[in-house]
């Protein structure tokens, strides 16, 4: 027989699970990376598409509710992911963080992809509209150029603009999801 003191037993839960699969450093030495860079770059970029879609009051509620959906989530699950990477947290949670990596990019970029068309649909489809004063009158008069297609929204001057910022940040989040995706599978399948 073998002596207790000798031998320790093991644990079977402790052994049955295979160790954290991470292959970014943990802490600030995360953003010293081009991964740890870009995931910061769709935070800070993806709240401004956030902040930017909600400041034009949504003039297109059906589309851009979608864009505000998408950019929200992404930035909280983003944010989250950053701060599993800094605290040092993922490397206690047992999984494979860099197939993780992966699967997430490629759905943020799938659905930030579709955010992006239809930021860009909103902003392209505008009518035209001009409000602006009748000639010796104190009363203005809207006029409406319709597009040759069969959508089009009516965005104040103000408005348009913002949309459009709002479709180029959306653009920028949407190549560095792709980058983090790219850099992941690589990661990935070392």
């Amino acid at each position: 027989m073998s002596d207790p003191a000798t031998n320790p037993t093991t644990n079977p839960a402790a052994t049955s699970f295979p160790a954290p699969t991470l292959s970014l450093p943990l802490g600030l030495e995360v953003l010293r990376t081009y991964s740890g860079a870009l995931v910061l770059l769709e935070i800070l970029f993806g709240g401004l598409v956030w902040i930017l879609v909600a400041s034009s009051n949504v003039p297109v509620p059906l589309l851009q509710g979608w864009v505000m959906c998408v950019s929200v989530i992404a930035f909280f699950l983003s944010s989250a992911y950053l701060t599993l990477l800094i605290t040092g947290l993922a490397d206690r949670i047992n999984t494979d963080w860099n197939f993780l990596d992966v699967f997430y990019h490629f759905i943020a970029l799938l659905f930030y992809f579709s955010a992006f068309v239809l930021e860009a649909a909103v902003t392209a489809a505008n009518g035209g509209a001009i409000i602006a004063p009748l000639p010796n009158s104190t009363t203005a008069v809207m006029c409406i150029h319709y597009p040759k297609g069969n959508v089009f929204t009516v965005l104040t001057g103000n408005q348009y603009g913002i949309n459009v910022v709002a479709t180029i940040f959306a653009f920028v989040v949407t190549l560095c999801y792709g980058c983090s995706l790219v850099m992941g599978f690589k990661r990935w399948r070392i």
